[in-house]
């Protein structure tokens, strides 16, 4: 019975938390050379400044437009990335709702942990961006509509999770919450071609980059993805020894 009750204590970890101490690091850096990349390597100029307004490539670049236009290699990567870690968060959360074991509760939860990290730096990002481009801090459309939803969805996530103690019924609610909140990406995604907007043209498209922004944008995705899977595994690991040492105590209760 003991030996029953052992096997079913969280595990203490997992031989990927262990990558956490070495993808942090490196997708810093690997981040910092992307920083580096926009300023020094990416299209309009190649870190240079311009006086008033020059016309270079063929674009009239300004001081602001130049500082603006280098905010894009990181917006869209973190963008990209809060997307993937909603879709984890989904898909362990529909696993949940199939098992009702914990442990993809908490995998459902440290994802939206991460995604609602880089939701909000998406929404800081683009409000500079916005602020820098159109001199306001706010614009009522399309695609930062519906991010502003999505944000507001994975906010309401965390609310619902704190308002309720049951752990069966909190984890159903969560998980069909992080399932909406998955439903939402394409629509994000897909607005921009389905309602074509100046303020969000369509980039992932043949002629949308050039090839040094594209380049440059691949480093800070790479980075980015470093940096959250990092941050999954190290959190994945606190949450479950925490569970760990719970269960620990309700045996020795027993």
């Amino acid at each position: 019975m003991a030996g029953e009750k052992t096997s079913k204590l969280p595990e203490a970890g997992q031989w990927p938390d262990r990558l956490a101490a070495v993808l942090l690091p490196l997708g810093a850096v690997v981040s910092v050379i992307g920083f580096l990349m926009a300023f020094l390597y990416a299209a309009p100029v190649n870190g240079a400044s311009v006086e008033g307004v020059e016309l270079i490539g063929g674009q009239m670049v300004n001081t602001k437009l130049l500082i603006s236009q280098k905010i894009f290699y990181f917006h869209m990567p973190v963008a990209l990335v809060s997307f993937i870690a909603l879709a984890f968060g989904a898909y362990y959360g529909a696993r949940f709702l199939a098992t009702k074991q914990q442990r993809f509760d908490t995998c459902s939860k440290i994802a939206m942990e991460i995604a609602l990290v880089f939701v909000v730096a998406t929404m800081a990002t683009g409000e500079m961006w916005t602020r820098f481009e159109w001199g306001v801090w706010w614009y009522w459309e399309p695609r930062l509509t519906t991010y502003l939803v999505l944000m507001l969805i994975v906010i309401a996530y965390f609310i619902l999770r704190n308002a309720i103690d049951d752990f069966e019924r909190r984890g159903v609610y969560a998980a069909v919450i992080s399932i909406v909140s998955l439903v939402d990406v394409p629509i994000c995604f897909m607005v921009t071609r389905m309602i074509p907007s100046s303020v969000h043209p369509v980039v992932l498209r043949a002629g949308g980059m050039s090839g040094d922004m594209g380049m440059t944008v691949a480093v800070c995705m790479v980075g980015l993805l470093m940096v959250a899977f990092g941050l999954y595994r190290a959190r994945f690991r606190q949450v479950r020894m925490a569970e760990r040492v719970e269960a620990l105590k309700e045996l020795l209760d027993e």
